[in-house]
């Protein structure tokens, strides 16, 4: 995408900015989402390098893959959901790599374990959980599942410890592949996420109680990622409040838990932290700052921000605020795969529909 002017519209969504070594053409990304469209052994297909690269075609600098499961124990969390926990989901990943360096775009894989909220996993019958403590809600249809989620076992030490070593084993295997970069999913519900939250994590040890212990098993992963894959590799983490199964969950303990939180996933050194909240504008508490400002100010790394952006105005608004660097569109992109193309042109931005995630939200063939 050619830049001949600096009278382009929104241009500061155009400036270059960096996340670790990588240096992106601009500050749009996609942000990471479920699509259920791996083989049933977790390989990724030619479908999903078409349906990347097609993001990259459209000028998002930065794809983040859907959270892919790191190993062969309790960490899947979908049917259909890719791994990177063997040497064939390994293979499967160059071809979506490939597809996107074509396009001369950058890829990030996003690693994640599902903890309590797992609805379809090939390799155990049971999920796991910082405590015996059954998730909100119920599974997500367009995933797949349907019903109550199961009670889970509360995780051994020795199961704690086998977690970070497969976040750390499999961050070697995302290197391997040739992904420009990783980011944790530390947010949402999924098993990080558990761990911090006060309501599904009743532990009296060292990883229960205050905040300063519940954000202890974000700090050991970000550590163990990070002594494997060296200083050099871009590596960042995903944090939220809310969750696919408790959307609207805020922090019990508001800007006082942001503040540990974030000052202390800051001392891992992250090259980056994607923030995601409901609306990434609004304050995470009664009044005051946004979340994204909160990690800004706090963190001093870049912030990637997730959260209802689709409107380039408003995206604009994020980043000349100073509160990000980056945002990451979802929906707004499934509806506008040229989204950064249409904002440069002055096209008009077509509205998400969500039919597209319907039946299941496995990729269709016009997406491709």
């Amino acid at each position: 995408m050619e830049k001949s002017s600096a009278q382009w519209p929104h241009a500061i969504l155009f400036d270059e900015p960096r996340l670790g070594r990588v240096t992106l053409k601009n500050r749009i990304a996609l942000a990471p989402m479920t699509r259920t469209s791996a083989t049933e052994d977790g390989r990724a297909t030619e479908d999903m390098a078409s349906y990347y690269a097609r993001f990259a075609r459209g000028c998002y600098s930065l794809i983040i893959t859907e959270g892919t499961y790191p190993d062969e124990e309790y960490s899947q969390g979908y049917r259909n959901q890719p791994g990177i926990a063997n040497d064939a989901q390994v293979q499967s990943w160059r071809n979506v790599v490939d597809a996107v360096h074509r396009e001369d775009g950058r890829i990030f894989m996003q690693l994640m374990h599902a903890g309590a909220l797992s609805q379809g996993n090939r390799f155990k019958d049971e999920t796991i959980a910082p405590s015996a403590v059954k998730p909100k809600g119920e599974q997500l249809p367009f995933y797949g599942g349907q019903g109550e989620f199961p009670l889970p076992r509360e995780m051994s030490k020795e199961d704690i410890e086998q977690v970070v070593r497969a976040f750390a084993d499999a961050a070697l295997r995302v290197k391997e592949v040739g992904f420009d970069g990783l980011e944790i999913h530390g947010a949402n519900g999924y098993l990080l996420d558990q761990f911090l939250t006060d309501y599904t994590n009743q532990r009296s040890d060292e990883y229960g109680g205050p905040i300063q212990n519940r954000v202890r098993l974000h700090v050991e992963v970000m550590e163990a990622v990070r002594r494997a894959v060296g200083q050099d590799y871009p590596l960042g983490i995903r944090i939220s409040q809310g969750k696919v199964n408790d959307y609207y969950h805020k922090w019990a303990g508001g800007e006082s838990d942001a503040t540990v939180i974030f000052e202390t996933i800051a001392k891992t050194s992250p090259d980056f932290i994607h923030i995601t909240e409901y609306d990434a504008t609004r304050p995470a508490f009664d009044g005051g700052e946004t979340l994204t400002g909160l990690a800004k100010r706090l963190a001093k790394v870049p912030v990637v921000a997730n959260g209802q952006l689709g409107a380039p105005e408003k995206a604009e608004a994020l980043i000349a605020s100073g509160e990000a660097d980056v945002i990451t569109l979802g929906k707004s992109a499934l509806a506008n795969p040229d989204w950064p193309k249409r904002v440069m042109e002055g096209e008009p931005i077509g509205e998400f529909d969500f039919s597209i995630l319907q039946p299941q939200a496995y990729i269709k063939e016009h997406e491709l």
